[in-house]
């Protein structure tokens, strides 16, 4: 059985673009191999941090996880900054990677562009986000584009520390998200739907209510044409709302476009918040069940201990391999 592993920042709202488009994919990885689940707060605190709302986030992404289908029995879900020998892997294969490749890091150069300063951990936190990796004997790392880079550079860091101090790590394969669901802003509906957008009406939240998701679907901007139809390029609006719709039903864009012939866009509009009401309602009422709960801790401490029985034995491997300490252990 192959291990597969997935981290994620604690870093804000969970939009319905993440939640489609991230979410809602991890619980076929649990049936796919043995799935790892990280919430990577040590990655957060990069950048600053207000230290009450990254804790907020911790729990609110913990219950997330779980209300989208994540299963404690399948798979291990824990909190990164609770398995201490991430930041001691981390450590040890910063000692391995040089200051020059890390430079060349597209998101440090892209986050540090014309700043005075910037954190040593913003230069440096491949080398902890190849150890979160390495530390379980993955398989499969499942990534978007954007991260492609540093899943290559994990691959170069194991492949380095084996040939200088014998095989310790199992080397990553980098698996590319199937072609799916890319959400975008329901004001402007040719750019990707962002947290950060100023236009509230532009994104809905996954903890958004229903009036509320009513309300935004209703106010998506479409066309005069009044044609319900699938294309992106000429009708970016109503394609976007038939994505989103196949998306959480399941049902065939063709089917849906069928489905609202001649019904016109109000009608139309009415039956995507309908259908993602629908959904969302039942994942937001087990996230509520979760988020205060005694049982969500409960998951995350067994959690915890699973990770850390794994990683603890690979840093021992590791320091063995590096002659670290007065013996073998």
């Amino acid at each position: 059985m192959k291990t597969i592993f997935s981290g994620v920042q604690p870093t804000g709202v969970v939009t319905l673009g993440n939640y489609i488009g991230a979410f809602m994919q991890f619980p076929a990885l649990q049936d796919e191999g043995k799935a790892i689940y990280c919430i990577v707060d040590q990655h957060a605190i990069t950048v600053p941090q207000d230290p009450k709302e990254l804790r907020s986030n911790i729990r609110t992404l913990a219950a997330t996880y779980l209300a989208t289908g994540i299963d404690p029995n399948k798979a291990i879900l824990f909190i990164q900054s609770e398995v201490p020998a991430h930041a001691q892997a981390g450590w040890m294969l910063q000692c391995v990677a040089s200051i020059g490749e890390l430079e060349r890091m597209t998101q440090f150069k892209d986050k540090s562009d014309g700043k005075e300063s910037v954190s040593a951990g913003l230069l440096t936190y491949p080398p902890l986000m190849a150890a979160d990796i390495l530390l379980y004997n993955t398989n499969i790392v499942p990534v978007g584009d954007d991260q492609k880079q540093h899943i290559e550079l994990t691959r170069d860091l194991a492949e380095r520390f084996n040939k200088r101090y014998g095989k310790v790590f199992v080397i990553p394969e980098i698996q590319l998200p199937k072609a799916g669901a890319r959400i975008k802003s329901l004001q402007e509906p040719t750019k990707k739907m962002s947290k950060s957008d100023p236009n509230t009406k532009a994104t809905i939240r996954f903890l958004d209510t229903p009036k509320q998701i009513e309300k935004k679907i209703k106010s998506a901007v479409t066309d005069s044409e009044g044609i319900v139809a699938f294309d992106e390029k000429n009708k970016p609006g109503v394609s976007n709302l038939l994505t989103i719709e196949s998306a959480v039903t399941g049902i065939a864009i063709d089917t849906l476009v069928k489905k609202y012939e001649g019904l016109g866009y109000g009608a139309f509009k009415e039956g995507v918040a309908t259908s993602l009401i629908e959904h969302l309602t039942p994942v937001q009422e087990r996230f509520n069940e979760l988020i205060d709960s005694s049982e969500l801790d409960k998951i995350l401490d067994e959690g915890a201990a699973k990770a850390n029985e794994i990683a603890s034995a690979t840093v021992k491997r590791m320091e063995n391999a590096m002659g670290l300490g007065r013996k073998s252990r």
